[in-house]
């Protein structure tokens, strides 16, 4: 059975809309009778303009943002929620962030996504690399689709959203950016597929890193992270103090300095994951990837105060979020080649039960295997090593 495909391309063929509603009645040969996929357009302050769809296969509803990179405002599994309580009234369309702000961190004041992407040319923190001056985690998720795609596949029982990104410019590359978003039908899982593309005729330098942040219910005073890791290490001094304790959280606490680590993750078969658990131990989140496609893993830890945003980030990536021009002289950097492609796949699973919160432990203690992974104490990956 062939695909059911309705594309937006912003043409006179297939032009954008303000709203649109799909399911059973529009796809009757894809298995399920609670599945929808909705387009929608906010209206209204810095909102204004965001387009957004939601991607819903009965227990589990993803609110993806063209507008924003293609990224994930928020998510719904069963009733529990899936994102964090950001200390921003979004999602915030791009006209209204200006990176260049704060000495270029005007990126976190449109920041409030469960999932955004850092790149595509660079990510990590701002600064003058070679005479251009980079703002922090780079422009894709504030730069808005310009093609997409709602689908069906009724062989796989499954739906999917798919967005085509650019960041480029004259004497400044192209690069392409190709998301797919897809869940089958009655799931607790959806899939992530990224392909970028180097449609320049030189070759073209890029950057990836995958910003997952969870709040509550899953973050909470004695949540638990479990990463299978050969090293790691703390990102900064401050970090190094907190070492003996990375895998643990505390309540949300005023004043808190984040907290960040990085890894080389243990895998087995191309394949690695981390847990992010509550305190109960029934309410879990797997994230899974090809360490082969994503090498490097970051843990990020901000709890802080809620009003100030009582966050964790799980951030598979294709380096550290150190400046990029290190990140250049560690080798850390993607180099697609004239019309070269990278590709990348994530799955996402969210466990309901002690039993399956269990059982992805389980997943993740056979990753580490016997041998303890080696920790350093103090930051190694960083401009200090």
């Amino acid at each position: 059975m062939p695909a059911r495909i309705w594309r937006m391309t912003g043409d006179a063929t297939s032009p954008w809309r303000e709203s649109l509603e799909l399911g059973p009645n529009d796809a009757p040969d894809v298995p399920g009778d609670d599945w929808a996929l909705r387009w929608t357009t906010l209206r209204g302050g810095r909102r204004d303009g965001v387009q957004i769809v939601e991607l819903n296969n009965g227990p589990l509803s993803l609110q993806i943002l063209p507008t924003r990179g293609m990224g994930i405002w928020k998510g719904n599994c069963h009733g529990v929620p899936l994102g964090w309580q950001a200390p921003v009234a979004g999602p915030v369309h791009p006209k209204f962030v200006h990176l260049s702000d704060r000495n270029g961190l005007g990126w976190l004041t449109g920041f409030d996504e469960w999932l955004c992407r850092c790149g595509l040319v660079s990510n990590g923190p701002p600064g003058n690399d070679r005479g251009t001056p980079l703002t922090l985690h780079g422009r894709i998720a504030n730069s808005p689709a310009h093609e997409l795609e709602l689908g069906a596949l009724p062989e796989q029982g499954s739906i999917f959203v798919r967005g085509v990104v650019e960041e480029g410019g004259l004497f400044l590359g192209r690069l392409r950016l190709t998301a797919t978003v897809s869940t089958r039908i009655d799931s607790h899982e959806f899939t992530i597929h990224d392909r970028v593309e180097n449609l320049s005729a030189q070759p073209a330098e890029m950057q990836l890193l995958y910003h997952l942040n969870c709040g509550e219910p899953l973050l909470e005073s004695g949540s638990r992270v479990f990463v299978p890791f050969r090293e790691m290490a703390p990102h900064t001094p401050h970090a190094a103090l907190a070492v003996d304790r990375w895998s643990e959280y505390g309540p949300p606490t005023p004043g808190f300095a984040e907290e960040v680590f990085d890894f080389l993750p243990a895998h087995r078969d191309e394949s690695t994951q981390v847990l992010l658990t509550n305190a109960a131990r029934d309410l879990g989140l797997v994230v899974s990837w090809n360490p082969r496609e994503l090498p490097c893993f970051t843990l990020w830890k901000n709890t802080g105060a809620k009003e100030d945003g009582y966050v964790t980030g799980l951030e598979p990536a294709t380096n550290f979020p150190y400046f990029k021009g290190h990140e250049r002289r560690q080798g850390r950097v993607v180099v697609l080649p004239p019309g070269g492609r990278w590709e990348a796949t994530l799955r996402f699973r969210v466990c309901l039960s002690p039993g399956e919160v269990e059982a992805a432990r389980e997943s993740v203690s056979r990753l580490q295997g016997s041998e303890h992974g080696l920790v350093h104490r103090s930051p190694v990956w960083g401009p200090n090593d």
